[in-house]
């Protein structure tokens, strides 16, 4: 997808550049000494702030830690249940914030962000049994399942896939829709994106994925569908949206679990954004592709709930 690009008028340089020497700051910092409180304090840091105006309340649904979003002026029943990125070892509701409040106001719904387990405490598949207590909670607070959507980046777009894949095998009604950006979906990593985008990627290498997703199966196989959905058969989830931006290494996990979900029938929409990297949402005050990916997501949202209220 083609969107203007600005420049900041101090630095002279493109918005882009600047989100990317940011996390450059945290990544640089990092050495194998680093420990992982400091890394998820300073992932927090990065991405934390609450300008977007919106309420929060924390809450404990069946022993997992979660958070209310709300950037509505009305109540609303529907609900976007949102699984944070990280690689499942850093990232949390508190990074997540604000692009959560971003979504509440787009799809003009109620968010709960989950604090799901991480690695290297907690490994696959504990933030799928997490995200299933939360979805099953909200179930048990009132909420249909044909009101509430999952979302989630990278890693936590992966456990939106995943964590449909255990609920339709548990023979449990799935949620109405699934929203995932930059999702990790093939913890194999065997995307021809993670050579052909090798140079064009600033953060992300093939490398660095495969310990990461060694630091979150211990052992357990790479090609388990509810570790990489790429691998499962994706026959009855419900209509999904993918974003990814066109510089990601991990650009292949959204395009080949697209091609896969629309030959299994699955109505899916992939949208790749030019010139963006890893989760470019996030960064809404620089860029404005990221503003524009949230409102396409918020009407995607909102049309899944009229059709689900219409039949």
């Amino acid at each position: 997808m083609n969107q203007s690009e600005s420049r900041d008028t101090d630095s002279g340089q493109p918005p882009i550049e600047q989100v990317i020497e940011r996390v450059r700051k945290i990544y640089g910092g990092w050495t194998r000494t680093t420990t992982v409180e400091q890394m998820r304090r300073d992932w927090d840091d990065l991405f934390w702030t609450d300008a977007f105006p919106a309420t929060g309340q924390e809450i404990f649904a069946v022993g997992v830690d979660a958070t209310w979003i709300d950037a509505t002026t009305a109540g609303s029943e529907k609900v976007l249940l949102y699984f944070h990125g990280g690689g499942f070892q850093v990232g949390s509701v508190k990074s997540h914030r604000d692009l959560m409040a971003r979504l509440s106001a787009a799809a003009n719904c109620r968010v709960l962000g989950v604090n799901y387990r991480r690695a290297p405490e907690h490994r696959f598949p504990a933030p799928i049994e997490d995200a299933v207590a939360a979805y099953q909670w909200l179930q048990t607070q009132g909420f249909a399942p044909e009101h509430i959507a999952f979302a989630g980046d990278s890693a936590g777009g992966g456990l939106v896939l995943s964590t449909m894949l255990a609920l339709r095998g548990k023979g449990l009604p799935l949620p109405a829709a699934g929203v995932a950006l930059s999702a990790w979906t093939d913890l194999a990593a065997t995307g021809g994106s993670y050579e052909t985008r090798a140079q064009a990627d600033p953060i992300h290498q093939r490398r660095m994925i495969l310990a990461m997703a060694k630091n979150y199966l211990g052992e357990a196989d790479a090609r388990d569908p509810l570790a990489s959905p790429l691998y499962a058969d994706l026959r009855g989830l419900p209509p999904l949206l993918l974003q990814v931006g066109d510089r990601e290494t991990v650009l292949d996990d959204s395009r080949n679990f697209a091609e896969k979900a629309l030959a299994a029938g699955v109505e899916v929409k992939l949208e790749v954004w030019d010139e963006m990297i890893h989760v470019f949402q996030q960064f809404t005050t620089e860029l404005p592709q990221a503003r524009s990916a949230i409102e396409s997501i918020g009407d995607f949202l909102k049309k899944v709930w009229h059709q689900g209220g219409t039949h």
